[in-house]
């Protein structure tokens, strides 16, 4: 089955000339899988800090939604299905969720008062009002909410003004 898709303009182009093209196959989502040994204590903390829903639970994978949309993950790092070569907790990473009001959500986090937040919320020139906290595997969770960017970064956003 075909399916129209479309290539984005390269930067700096006018988003009117999208292009379409034909391929084969048809993105319907795209969602990380978080490789955990924490797996109850990972579900835990997304549901407490970002209003997760579990909408599908093994006890070796967790699928989990947000009402207002997106999804996540978590998977058993050493479950079988997992390639023997890749059985380790994920590291490396920023997870971005991205919310209306960073500094209420970051006076939130701070009254619990457990350890979790690894960077202090600041606003970025570049357009952003964020803090990072940590999950229960030390991935780090960048709260971001989208402020206007300042003058030198407004002509890096190539899709319009922010």
């Amino acid at each position: 089955m075909y399916a129209t898709v479309y290539t984005f303009p390269a930067k700096n182009q006018d988003a009117q000339n999208i292009k379409e093209k034909e391929l084969i196959g048809l993105i319907k989502s795209v969602y990380p899988v978080l490789m955990t040994e924490k797996i109850e204590e990972s579900r835990l903390f997304y549901e407490t800090y970002f209003g997760f829903i579990e909408v599908f639970s093994t006890d070796w994978y967790i699928s989990l939604a947000h009402p207002d949309g997106g999804e996540l993950a978590l998977i058993d790092c050493n479950h079988e299905s997992v390639p023997g070569p890749y059985r380790s907790r994920a590291k490396g990473m920023i997870v971005n969720i991205e919310v209306e009001n960073a500094a209420k959500m970051y006076e939130d986090v701070r009254n619990r008062n457990n350890g979790v937040v690894v960077a202090r919320l600041r606003d970025e020139d570049y357009g952003q009002r964020h803090f990072i906290i940590k999950d229960p595997n030390d991935i780090l969770v960048d709260v971001i909410e989208a402020i206007p960017p300042g003058e030198a970064f407004q002509k890096n956003y190539t899709g319009g003004e922010i």
